[in-house]
């Protein structure tokens, strides 16, 4: 059997019914440097707050499944070195052997669903990595996507990825890709990508409400929700194209695969745009804590 430990806050919000959003933990240790991870992480945290619902971030900590972080375990996890990195492939992992590990979008998908939790808010999802046509190397996030029942908001498909071969393997999924107020799909640190959204809702309310009708037709899946980084704090996909290219070219004259990939040209990325690209991540963070807030609160849970 496994456990779980909620935080004091999302366990009152789950007595009292006061909607929650679910919050992935790689993004404090793999998304970003110490001290600035967790000052987002407690940022992210309080923009929930502050529209309406609880903040649960969720991770692994000594074998047991935390839903909710107080305030020193965050800390903590901020600070700790060798974090497993957990998608759904390692969770029960870890959980066995008593391992500490942060969620991706996948394993936090899986354990929103275990803590009841319908909404999920992170930066941007996995996908299609360039050459996946032969090395294969597609994330786990869009096969949870399609069979995990949780809404999540996202800045789109990490601009590191295909973004075109994402949006097709979702399309075969039948994974709702909802464009939040605008028809583009968005492009993690850019508004817009160039490829269009299949969906576009305007509203919270419209998204709540077609995540329940997915539940009550008892289709599996979640939906991902485009939702694009702030105008003041987009940088252009015209000026991040050569700085990702020179990136994922080190990348791969380095040999770095796998699950290392994406830490790596996120850090690189982080350096050739002289932070900048870290500030924009932290806005989007932020606004999809905000969008996802609202949606939980049109849920009513």
């Amino acid at each position: 059997m496994y456990d779980i430990t909620f935080s004091a806050e999302v366990a009152e919000a789950r007595t009292t019914g006061a909607p929650i959003v679910a919050l992935e933990s790689t993004i404090i240790t793999h998304g970003m440097p110490y001290p600035q991870n967790v000052e987002t992480a407690l940022k992210v945290e309080a923009e929930v707050r502050a529209h309406g619902a609880t903040p649960a971030t969720i991770a692994v900590l000594d074998g047991v499944l935390h839903v909710g972080l107080e305030t020193k375990e965050l800390e903590a996890l901020a600070q700790a070195q060798n974090v497993a990195k957990l998608s759904r492939a390692d969770l029960a992992a870890c959980l066995a052997t008593g391992g500490t590990g942060a969620t991706t979008v996948a394993a936090t998908m899986i354990a929103a669903v275990l803590a009841d939790i319908h909404v999920f808010a992170t930066g941007g999802i996995g996908g299609v990595h360039q050459g996946a046509e032969t090395s294969f190397d597609i994330s786990a996030d869009l096969q949870e996507l399609a069979q995990t029942r949780v809404t999540v908001v996202a800045a789109g498909a990490k601009a590191i990825l295909d973004i075109p071969k994402t949006l097709e393997v979702l399309e075969t999924l039948g994974v709702p890709v909802i464009g939040f107020g605008q028809d583009d799909f968005p492009a993690f640190w850019s508004r817009a990508s160039g490829l269009v959204a299949p969906l576009r809702m305007d509203t919270p309310a419209a998204i709540a409400k077609a995540h329940m009708m997915r539940r009550a037709l008892g289709l599996p899946g979640g939906q991902l929700v485009g939702n694009p980084v702030p105008v003041e704090a987009e940088i252009s996909a015209s000026v991040m194209a050569p700085v990702i290219a020179q990136a994922q070219a080190e990348a791969a004259s380095q040999g770095i695969a796998g699950k290392a990939v994406t830490p790596f040209l996120l850090a690189r990325i982080f350096e050739l745009t002289e932070g900048r690209s870290l500030s924009t991540n932290i806005a989007l963070v932020l606004n999809n804590a905000r969008l996802a807030a609202q949606i939980a609160g049109e849920m009513g849970s």
